[in-house]
């Protein structure tokens, strides 16, 4: 299914100017319900500019009005983001990040050593002599090379990196482990960040009624 072009900003935005369920926005713009909930209640790592999706042209009045009528009701995209197609050839990597390339290509040599130099060499952008080398440590700059997430090292995306290592895994008859970090009841998750936020406001309630109850005439007998 297709997702909205900036989907966090898109359901910062749906949170404020709808009245769509948690679940209906996160469903649309292909995130977990809690990230929602934390856009929502204003505990995500910055706040975050909203994006009209009516104005970008990838959802309509109407179907906001459909969602908003039925919380079961699950949007559907008007028009899917431009996708941007690599022509044939390596993949193209900016200047200032080029030295980088053999530090990701040792780190996926180390943790996921079923990966082909050829899945390698599409997925950094380099040739299969330089990955050869780096994995028979003659590189001539091998003393210097530290494996580092490529990711992280922005020579790729973190779904390229798990496309190719799943690929590789499966040809290679390995089972990948599976996440199952955001599985179970997620409404049980919900209910306890709730429970955790309502009890901070009724123990800043009570502290502040103590304090009231300070200045409206309590004289505490141990004070001089």
């Amino acid at each position: 299914m297709a997702q909205p072009l900036m989907p966090h900003a898109t359901a910062s935005w749906l949170v404020d100017n709808t009245a769509l369920s948690f679940e209906q926005i996160a469903a649309f713009c292909g995130l977990h319900i809690l990230e929602v909930q934390a856009i929502a209640d204003d505990m995500a790592a910055t706040k975050l500019t909203g994006r009209d999706p009516v104005r970008a042209g990838e959802l309509t009045l109407a179907e906001i009005e459909k969602g908003q009528a039925d919380p079961n009701y699950r949007l559907v995209m008007l028009k899917g983001p431009e996708q941007v197609r690599r022509t044939k050839g390596p993949r193209y990597t900016p200047v200032s990040k080029r030295q980088d390339k053999p530090d990701g290509i040792a780190w996926i040599i180390r943790n996921h050593p079923e990966v082909s130099d050829g899945q390698i060499s599409k997925l950094i952008g380099t040739t299969r002599t330089t990955i050869a080398a780096i994995r028979d440590r003659t590189h001539w700059n091998i003393a210097n090379i530290v494996p580092k997430d490529p990711v992280t090292l922005g020579l790729c995306s973190q779904r390229e990196l798990d496309a190719i290592v799943a690929k590789a895994a499966k040809a290679a008859g390995i089972e990948t482990p599976v996440d199952s970090r955001l599985e179970g009841d997620r409404e049980a998750l919900i209910d306890e960040l709730r429970a955790q936020r309502e009890a901070a406001a009724r123990a800043a309630e009570s502290a502040l009624h103590g304090e009231a109850g300070d200045e409206d005439g309590f004289v505490d007998p141990f004070k001089k």
